[in-house]
């Protein structure tokens, strides 16, 4: 599986974005997905994850009530809606397929993740 990232920017504190993450192959059904983030220095940390059918999610206490996950299977893409954007959301993101993920999983570790897309750059100025 192949994952293309894309949708970063630059965005002034209060904006939003959104990113996209495609994915190659015939069996993105069958990945719960992840959105992850690191700044220089840090370690990567998960933002949000969502099931194989979408029916579960999980977010990070940092961005509930402004970041939605989703994904259409029918085009292999998970989505990351980011709004109200503030200048600590600045960060290169990660998309990532855990191919292992039972139905309702939502996994919020790195561990289980078998594939990584290659980032895109979020830049929230204040």
């Amino acid at each position: 599986v192949q994952l293309q990232a894309s949708g970063g920017g630059l965005v002034q504190a209060g904006g939003s974005l959104r990113l996209s993450c495609a994915a190659s192959g015939r069996t993105f059904s069958s990945y719960a997905m992840g959105w992850f983030r690191q700044v220089p220095g840090k370690e990567r940390e998960s933002v949000a994850a969502i099931s194989r059918s979408g029916g579960r999610t999980y977010y990070a206490d940092s961005v509930k009530g402004r970041f939605t996950i989703s994904r259409d299977n029918a085009k292999n893409t998970v989505y990351l809606q980011m709004n109200s954007l503030q200048p600590e959301d600045t960060a290169v993101y990660y998309c990532a397929a855990d191919q292992s993920a039972t139905y309702y999983a939502t996994p919020h570790d790195e561990i289980p993740y078998d594939y990584w897309g290659q980032g895109t750059q979020v830049t929230v100025s204040s």
